[in-house]
C-alpha cells in the first residue's frame, strides 16, 4: 500500500533535526557570541534572530558604521546590542579574538569577511587562540531521508591531512558529537572500499585509525574503517557485503579521506539530496561558528545552537573535579 505524504508533511520533517537542536540549545545559558565583521544583511539578520530567540549573546565587532547601515536596512533593533567598533575586517579578527581571551566571549562567529582572515588570527602562533589540538572543520548535517544527522568532517580546513591529523580530525568529530548529546557515537573511516588495499592510501590509515581506537588514543566513540559511503549509512548495503561491524550501516560520523572528498560529498548532499549543512570549527580554544552567505535561516540558528551546546560541553569539563 502506498502512503500520500502531502508537501506539509514533507516541509515539517525537513529540519526536524535542527529543530531539536535549537531547541535543547535554547534551553541552556545564551552563548557569548563575538561576531567578527557583520557588514552585511545576511551575516547580521542570522544574529538578530538568534539573539531574538534566545540562544546568543551577541557582541559585534566591526566598522559601526557598516554595521549600524546593515542593521538600518533590516529594520533590526540593535539598542541592546553592544559593538566594538574596528576599523576594517583583519582589525575585527584581530579584536575579536581578544575578547575570547579576556574572557567575554565564548565563541565566535563569521560575518561578511574572508574565512581566511578569521581563521589567520585564530592559529597565529603569537596571541591566537590555538591548543594542543589540530583545529578542524564539521558539517552537521540534516539530510530529510536520513534518520540521523550526520557530521562530515574534515571538507573546509585540512586539505591533505596526515595520519597525525586525522588523530586530531577524528576525535574533534567524536567530541562534538557527544556534545549534541549522541549516543553511541559511531565513527566511519571513508574510502572507496572496506578492505584495506596497499594500493590505496587512505584504506590504509583507516585501519591504524582503528587501531590507535582499539588501544586508547581516540576515546568516545566506536570507529571502524575502511568503510565505503554505502556501506558505513546504509544497513541492507553492509548485510549485501556481509560485513560484521558495530558501525557499519549506522555511522552518524563520517570522516573523509581529504577535503576534497568531503567538500563533494558535503555539497552533493545539499544539492542532491536536499540536506542543510551547519559548520563549525573544532580544535581552537572556542568553537567557531562558520556560515555562508548562501545559508537558510535554519541551518544559521543550526550552527548556533550547535556552538552552544560545545560551549556547555567545555564549560561542564572545566567544571570536573581533577582526580
Amino acid at each position: 500500500m502506498t502512503v500520500a505524504v502531502s508537501a506539509q508533511d514533507a516541509s515539517q520533517r525537513r529540519h526536524d533535526k535542527y529543530d531539536r537542536l535549537v531547541a535543547v540549545a535554547r534551553s541552556l545559558p545564551k552563548l557569548k557570541v563575538a561576531v567578527v565583521h557583520p557588514c552585511d544583511a545576511a551575516s547580521l539578520g542570522a544574529v538578530l534572530e538568534a539573539a531574538e530567540l534566545g540562544l546568543i549573546e551577541p557582541i559585534l565587532v566591526g566598522p559601526q558604521t557598516k554595521i549600524m547601515a546593515a542593521a538600518e536596512s533590516l529594520g533590526g533593533d540593535m539598542s541592546n546590542m553592544r559593538i566594538v567598533d574596528a576599523p576594517h575586517s583583519h582589525a575585527a579578527a584581530d579584536a575579536a579574538v581578544d575578547l575570547v581571551k579576556s574572557g567575554q566571549a565564548e565563541a565566535l562567529m563569521k560575518g561578511s569577511l574572508h574565512t581566511d582572515e578569521l581563521m589567520g588570527a585564530i592559529v597565529r602562533r603569537e596571541g591566537g587562540l590555538r591548543t594542543a589540538r589540530r583545529i578542524s572543520h564539521c558539517f552537521v548535517m540534516d539530510v530529510p531521508d536520513h534518520e540521523t544527522a550526520l557530521i562530515i568532517t574534515d571538507a573546509a580546513v585540512n586539505i591533505a591531512p596526515t595520519l597525525e591529523d586525522k588523530v586530531h580530525i577524528v576525535q574533534n568529530a567524536i567530541d562534538l558529537a557527544r556534545a549534541l548529546r549522541v549516543d553511541p557515537v559511531r565513527v566511519a573511516i571513508l574510502s572507496a572500499m572496506e578492505t584495506v588495499n596497499p594500493k590505496v592510501p587512505s584504506t590504509i590509515e583507516a585501519a591504524a585509525l582503528c587501531k590507535m581506537a582499539d588501544r586508547g588514543q581516540i576515546t568516545g566513540g566506536i570507529v571502524d574503517g575502511p568503510l565505503a559511503l554505502d556501506n558505513a549509512i546504509d544497513l541492507g548495503a553492509a548485510k549485501i557485503k556481509k560485513i560484521q561491524s558495530p558501525v557499519a550501516g549506522q555511522a552518524n560520523v563520517l570522516v573523509v579521506p581529504d577535503l576534497e572528498a568531503g567538500n563533494m560529498l558535503a555539497k552533493s548532499l545539499t544539492f542532491l539530496a536536499d540536506a542543510d549543512a551547519a559548520g563549525i570549527v573544532l580544535g581552537a580554544r572556542v568553537p567557531v561558528i562558520l556560515t555562508s552567505r548562501a545559508d537558510s535561516t535554519i541551518t544559521r540558528l543550526a550552527s548556533c545552537a550547535v556552538a552552544s551546546l560545545v560551549a556547555d560541553a567545555q564549560r561542564k569539563q572545566l567544571a570536573m573535579p581533577e582526580v
